[in-house]
């Protein structure tokens, strides 16, 4: 898949469409049919036992399989969660940055269909998996 966006178009987006959660995640590469995200782990996402919450690690699916449309199709900010569902297959470490391996599967018109892997940084074993769909607001 072709992109539309590099990285650093893709960084400046979040910063100006999502300042409240942008510094939260960083973009480490994009791939040819995905992108590779980070969460910079803080105290703010730990839940009590030391681990990176459920909702965080949602959070970097979400985020990811969003940056990897958009980075084909353009900046379109009305693109839009419609359906999600996550694995939690084991603790991730709460000193790590988590990084979360998103490709999409199905990029059509109206639909695009993404899963993603993540992982502790440094980590081979993923932490949980993820299933995203987005809808994509009509071109006018």
């Amino acid at each position: 898949m072709q992109t539309v966006m590099d990285m650093a178009e893709l960084s400046a987006f979040m910063a100006r469409e999502f300042p409240q959660v942008s510094d939260d995640f960083a973009i480490d590469g994009l791939t040819g049919d995905g992108i590779i995200m980070r969460l910079k782990v803080a105290d703010r996402h730990l839940r009590p036992g030391g681990t990176v919450s459920g909702p965080n690690m949602f959070a970097l699916a979400d985020v990811a399989v969003y940056l990897a449309i958009l980075a084909r199709i353009g900046p379109v900010a009305l693109a839009v969660t419609t359906g999600g569902s996550i694995d939690f297959l084991r603790k991730p470490e709460a000193g790590r940055d988590l990084i979360g391996e998103a490709r999409l599967l199905k990029l059509g018109r109206v639909l695009a269909v993404g899963d993603v892997l993540i992982r502790s940084e440094g980590g081979a074993e993923p932490v949980a998996r993820a299933n995203m769909t987005y809808s994509i607001p009509p071109k006018r």
